[in-house]
């Protein structure tokens, strides 16, 4: 009997978080280690963050960046030029039966958590959620009522 498959799934299965993972190792090992014979690669110290792969495994995107945060397109087409060498090498250490199509993208997490910081920074963000915390308690005189009588109840 075939499975009901009308259900929506919430995020990867165990198969791509681990294949993915064996590629992010596998390529970081690659990029340290400088196999791949490119100049221009190899001069750009590059940090895998992160392998998301397809449902079917055929398509892993990888999420790079380049250390310093600088070099974006450089490093974007440098690792685009050598993608099939790097494909070879990922299909024979990870032991997958096809390599998956590589593509590559800046990661911008990182740019994500600076600007996230800088808004809980702002004096106004800071303002209101230190007044959400007395507004959802009832505000401070609230809170010293409360005691008062909770003091006259136990004398």
């Amino acid at each position: 009997m075939a499975k009901n498959r009308s259900y929506q799934k919430s995020g990867p299965s165990q198969r791509q978080l681990k294949v993915g993972e064996v590629i992010r190792r596998t390529l970081s090992e690659i990029l340290a280690r400088d196999e791949i014979h490119d100049s221009d690669l190899n001069q750009i110290s590059i940090t895998v963050s992160e392998v998301t792969t397809s449902p079917d495994l055929q398509i892993a995107t990888v999420y790079v960046m380049p250390l310093g945060g600088n070099l974006y397109d450089e490093t974007i087409a440098a690792l685009a030029r050598n993608k099939g060498q790097m494909r070879s090498i990922v299909g024979r250490r990870a032991g997958l039966k096809f390599a998956p199509d590589l593509r590559f993208r800046i990661d911008e997490t990182f740019d994500r958590m600076d600007s996230t910081r800088a808004l809980f920074d702002r004096e106004e963000v800071r303002r209101d959620l230190d007044g959400g915390v007395h507004a959802r308690r009832g505000g401070a005189a609230d809170e010293d009522r409360l005691r008062e009588a909770a003091l006259l109840e136990l004398a």
